[in-house]
């Protein structure tokens, strides 16, 4: 049970969340969308959101900067937290720019905002937990784009929310956080999806 608690945290690192959020949105759009415009958009969603942040956490890691991948110091958040916010601007600028997609350039919008209240509250000194922001973001959308597309997806959201709850149990398992960065943590992915439904559906 502890082997299969701590993988959860890494199954399921925040990392992979933005491009679950765009698989999730090319495989049930009903609209159409070359093949060839999904490969690219996949491809540079992949390198800046997976690629870029691992290199970028080892030279970090190499200039004594962070420790772990999973940033359990709220010191060491910080520098990570802000580059990846301008990640999600280049994102947002160059890849998936609001005339193209306003499903994931608003999904973006959110986790950029997201990254951002997370930052806030490292330099605040309170470390909230940063899995449960992006998977909780993930869900949010997840959920939205089946009512925006009237679509059922109710065995997918009855499987999110058995993730959502082990990587919470896995997060207390390991003691990278209390019950309150986690909560804290759920409400800051959730919010700004749900906000910026306004703006797309």
């Amino acid at each position: 049970m502890n082997h299969i608690l701590k993988s959860i945290s890494y199954i399921f690192h925040p990392l992979i969340m933005p491009l679950l959020g765009v698989l999730f949105y090319f495989s049930k759009t009903p609209r159409f969308i070359p093949e060839q415009l999904m490969k690219a958009k996949l491809f540079s969603v992949t390198i800046l959101t997976m690629i870029l942040p691992i290199l970028l956490f080892y030279l970090l890691k190499t200039l004594n900067k962070v420790e772990t991948i999973h940033l359990d110091n709220v010191y060491e958040r910080r520098i990570p937290l802000l580059i990846n916010c301008f990640i999600i601007l280049l994102i947002l600028i160059r890849v998936l720019p609001i005339t193209e997609i306003p499903e994931l350039y608003f999904f973006f919008i959110g986790i950029l905002i997201s990254n951002i209240t997370c930052f806030v509250l490292a330099v605040a000194k309170f470390k909230a937990s940063i899995h449960m922001i992006a998977s909780s973001g993930f869900f949010m959308f997840a959920v939205a784009l089946a009512i925006h597309f009237k679509i059922n997806i109710n065995g997918t959201i009855a499987l999110m929310c058995i993730i959502l709850g082990g990587i919470a149990t896995s997060r207390l398992h390991m003691k990278a956080h209390n019950s309150l960065e986690l909560v804290v943590g759920f409400f800051v992915g959730l919010l700004p999806q749900l906000v910026l439904l306004n703006y797309w559906m």
